[in-house]
């Protein structure tokens, strides 16, 4: 089983990177930082964006995990950029078959926040064919997101 940890925080080893550490244990999985990739906003067309490369590593996976911290009382501006991309050149479905969780970490996120992101995350997957496995934005929720991946090792 193949898991991709794709960390929406500039801050690498920052909180967003320990939900992971602590939602996916001892497994092996491989964290993409969008922060070393060039992923320019929809509709720009650059020679050196990385989309695609992302997009591969996301097909490769079984299980993928998209942490964002909360910016703007929204997700951070690379995990927004990186679902706009998706329209258009990913195709309703294309990623089938896989697990997605979501970590949403902040000092003080109100319910609205979490509610628009938890949304925004199971309506993405919905589209693109993942199951949604929910989301954690506290250690409490991290632990019982974890017992849904203790299921899927079984």
């Amino acid at each position: 089983m193949k898991i991709l940890f794709i960390n929406g925080s500039p801050n690498k080893n920052g909180n967003t990177a320990v939900m992971a550490k602590e939602l996916l244990g001892e497994r092996e999985y491989e964290t993409l930082h969008l922060v070393d990739y060039k992923l320019y906003s929809y509709g720009q067309e650059f020679a050196d964006d990385q989309f695609e490369e992302i997009l591969a590593k996301m097909k490769e996976a079984d299980i993928i995990v998209i942490g964002s911290p909360v910016y703007w009382h929204s997700m951070s501006g690379a995990v927004r950029t990186l679902l706009d991309r998706f329209y258009g050149p990913v195709q309703e479905g294309e990623l089938k078959g896989r697990k997605l969780f979501f970590l949403f970490q902040g000092a003080a996120p109100t319910r609205q926040m979490l509610d628009f992101g938890e949304y925004t995350m199971s309506r993405f997957a919905t589209l693109y064919g993942m199951t949604y496995m929910g989301m954690a934005s506290n250690v409490k929720e991290v632990q019982k997101l974890s017992e849904k991946l203790k299921e899927k090792d079984k």
